[in-house]
């Protein structure tokens, strides 16, 4: 059997995907990595592998990615060039090391020509960069956890008046289960795919307004879906202190804040115009099984909450 090598165990998305490989995979041939050693002590009674990959120590990572096969990479909570050089750096240390496939956590979106988003313009460029060397890969291209939006959801009740203002328009998105993109990045990992793009989107199509009314339907509150424009945002976010970037200071504010405002703006301007709507059914396709839909996250919500990001940077 092939060695998988999972990166970021650590974290949220990376834990679930744990999960299924322990579940799926021999464990002789698993071996789970985070940027530190507390990150593994979580799995100090878990017989697989553990290595330490610190995405600021190149020639460390050498040394962890040597003898693997599939390396995941989950994409970097923080955006821009410090995303784009941890990034690079992961990938030239799996090349040098001689890893033959990467499976990387891209985004919808990635793909369109005239996209011009701060999150999704890290993942064009990686995904362009990845394809320039002599590696194999498999891009998942997942749509926009629909945790994200169940967590926006619970704050228009309980903050905002029972409005949720957001610039996305009347912009459809596949909203998909970040749980249901975990078991996809592992499925993925243990098959022999390669040199692919697979799109992990949930089973619907929806507007904004659509997901809210089924969100009412489900919780018996009666929250309103505004239409707001990207200035409106932008000053909505300021006013609570949501950084810009995620340049400045994001390793202290992530723990409030796990997104920053141009990130936010920009993606909900793409969905407005249509650029992130990509619907196929790859997940079924590749896992087997149904993504879930909306209306069921809503029915388990307290385990469908976006919960906090980990950032590992400097």
């Amino acid at each position: 059997m092939k060695k998988i090598l999972l990166n970021g165990v650590d974290g949220n998305f990376g834990s679930k995907a744990a999960k299924v490989l322990l579940e799926k995979w021999p464990h002789e041939d698993l071996i789970f990595a985070a940027p530190s050693e507390k990150g593994l002590e979580k799995y100090a009674d878990i017989d697989v592998e553990k290595r330490v990959a610190d995405f600021n120590n190149p020639e460390g990572l050498v040394q962890a990615f040597t003898g693997v096969d599939t390396m995941v990479l989950i994409s970097m909570p923080f955006v821009g060039p410090k995303r784009r050089k941890a990034q690079q750096t992961a990938l030239d240390a799996a090349v040098k090391a001689g890893v033959n496939k990467v499976v990387y956590t891209s985004i919808v979106g990635a793909g369109e020509k005239d996209i011009d988003t701060y999150e999704v313009n890290d993942h064009v460029w990686f995904e362009a960069y990845v394809k320039e060397q002599p590696i194999h890969y498999l891009f998942l291209r997942d749509s926009q956890y629909a945790e994200a939006m169940v967590s926006s959801y619970v704050n228009a009740y309980e903050n905002t008046d029972n409005e949720l203002a957001i610039n996305m328009g009347n912009g459809k998105m596949a909203f998909v289960s970040r749980d249901d993109c975990a078991l996809a990045c592992a499925y993925a990992a243990m098959s022999d795919l390669e040199d692919q793009v697979i799109d992990i989107n949930g089973p619907e199509l929806l507007t904004v307004g659509q997901y809210v009314q089924i969100a009412n339907e489900v919780t018996g509150h009666n929250v309103k879906y505004v239409e707001i424009t990207d200035e409106q945002m932008y000053a909505f976010f300021d006013s609570i202190g949501v950084p810009r970037t995620t340049e400045d200071m994001w390793a202290q504010t992530a723990s409030n804040f796990p997104f920053c405002s141009d990130g936010m703006v920009t993606f909900g301007r793409a969905i407005r115009l249509g650029q992130m709507s990509t619907f196929t059914n790859d997940f079924e396709k590749l896992t087997g099984q149904k993504p879930m839909t909306v209306r069921e996250m809503f029915e388990d919500m307290e385990n469908h909450l976006i919960g906090s990001r980990t950032s590992t940077e400097d």
